[in-house]
């Protein structure tokens, strides 16, 4: 057995939604928290290392739990339209280790991906060999939640793909017996999540948001696969009609806040469902990345039409009491890793610092139902911790640049470390000194 580790802090943020913890002790044993709290409170071990960090911050590690980390993004790709031409399945799996790790090396220690859509069909055996090969420790990276698409033909995920591309049929299916099928053959290959969806979408070219994407039956049907099997099913959501489908089908967590209602908002709060807001994928910074990389105009014109529509959501979401986690819909852009800036969005529209920190850790472990686990830093809880350069409860941008975030433990290991005389990381190139893949 490791002799425990006691962490001294000039400020411990546990995660729990109380005060700023000043001279906090975080103590650390076999991979889990053994106690947490103010120096005057906490017992250290007799034998246990001590690290003293008065400069810095502990908290909880970050959960982004709605990310595409198989999509082609604006910091490895230069065009994601050519490169789905480009690319083979076998570096695509590549990318997606390379894709999760730039965000476990800026503090994101679980992530939940959410799917992808290929020329090659949905390459979920892709994502979960990654995820599998990050717990064996053959690679370093952060605990992966693998959330298979489960979706028609034709719905808003299918339409990723341009309209004229060749594609796998075997990616789709329709009605729900074919949808059924689809669910049991993602979770046969490991899937831990199932992602469907009730409603047309921004991103992809012309299409409405408004449109229905499925059935209630094939709604009812995913669910109902993902729940005997007991996983979960997280459905895509943008209308009223498109979350009370979702509700009446049992989904475990509605993704995106795009247009509401007032009914839809009181049953929402009453079920207890939580809500990913996936706004940065809507930010001026993200239509600008977007043009960069070859999106078309319809698209973009698209994206900046429904942008008042998401923030004035997000707002009624919040002051209606609704289970906010975070999530970024990150696939093509911004740069993979630049996850904390959806956290900034949620303090523009009103949140605290703190109340945006909880939806990076307490909220979101609670969301894909890991809170007896992960998203405190409390007793008995899996050690995932960050030591941060500076308070993020003050000035939530401080999880931004790379350089402020200092450690990245996942189960009680240090995997990035920038504290001078320690250094280590898990990204051995230079940053940004990599060749784009299509360039």
């Amino acid at each position: 057995m490791a002799a425990a580790t006691a962490y001294k802090v000039g400020k411990l943020i546990d995660g729990t939604g109380g005060p700023v913890i000043d001279n906090g002790v975080v103590v650390i044993e076999d991979g889990r928290i053994v106690s947490a709290g103010p120096e005057t409170d906490v017992a250290i071990p007799n034998g246990a290392e001590i690290v003293e960090e008065p400069a810095l911050t502990a908290m909880p590690g970050m959960m982004a739990l709605h990310l595409h980390i198989g999509q082609f993004n604006s910091l490895t790709f230069r065009n994601y339209r050519v490169s789905q031409w480009e690319i083979t399945p076998e570096l695509q799996q590549l990318y997606m280790l390379f894709h999760a790790q730039l965000c476990f090396e800026r503090g994101f220690t679980t992530l939940r991906d959410e799917g992808l859509m290929s020329t090659r069909g949905l390459m979920t055996e892709h994502t979960v060999a990654v995820r599998d090969s990050i717990d064996l420790g053959i690679f370093p990276g952060p605990r992966l939640i693998v959330a298979a698409f489960t979706v028609g033909t034709g719905s808003h995920l299918d339409l990723i793909m341009p309209r004229a591309a060749l594609r796998n049929p075997k990616a789709t299916a329709d009605g729900p017996d074919e949808m059924r099928k689809l669910a049991r053959e993602n979770l046969l290959k490991g899937a831990d999540w199932l992602k469907t969806c009730a409603s047309g979408g921004g991103g992809t070219d012309k299409e409405s948001p408004h449109v229905r994407n499925h059935t209630q039956e094939e709604l009812d049907a995913v669910c109902d696969e993902a729940h005997a099997q007991h996983t979960y099913c997280s459905i895509h959501c943008f209308t009223p009609q498109a979350q009370e489908m979702a509700l009446k089908a049992g989904a475990d967590t509605i993704e995106h806040m795009v247009f509401h209602s007032e009914e839809m908002l009181e049953k929402i709060v009453g079920s207890g469902t939580p809500v990913c807001p996936t706004l940065l994928h809507r930010t001026d910074h993200a239509i600008e990345v977007r043009s960069r990389t070859g999106t078309p105009q319809f698209t973009l014109d698209k994206m900046k039409r429904i942008q008042p529509f998401c923030y004035e959501t997000f707002q009624a979401m919040h002051k209606a009491g609704v289970k906010i986690f975070m999530g970024t819909d990150m696939g093509p852009e911004p740069d993979m890793g630049t996850n904390a800036l959806e956290l900034e969005v949620y303090v523009q529209l009103g949140m605290t610092p703190m109340e945006a920190i909880l939806t990076a850790t307490k909220n979101a472990a609670e969301a894909v139902h890991l809170g007896d686990e992960l998203g405190t830093l409390e007793a008995g809880k899996k050690a995932d911790m960050l030591l941060v350069n500076g308070n993020p409860a003050e000035d939530i941008k401080v999880l931004q640049p790379r350089e402020n975030i200092m450690a990245v433990m996942k189960d009680g290991k240090i995997f990035v470390d920038r504290r001078k005389g320690h250094e280590k990381d898990v990204i051995n190139v230079e940053y940004k000194s990599w060749a784009l893949a299509d360039g």
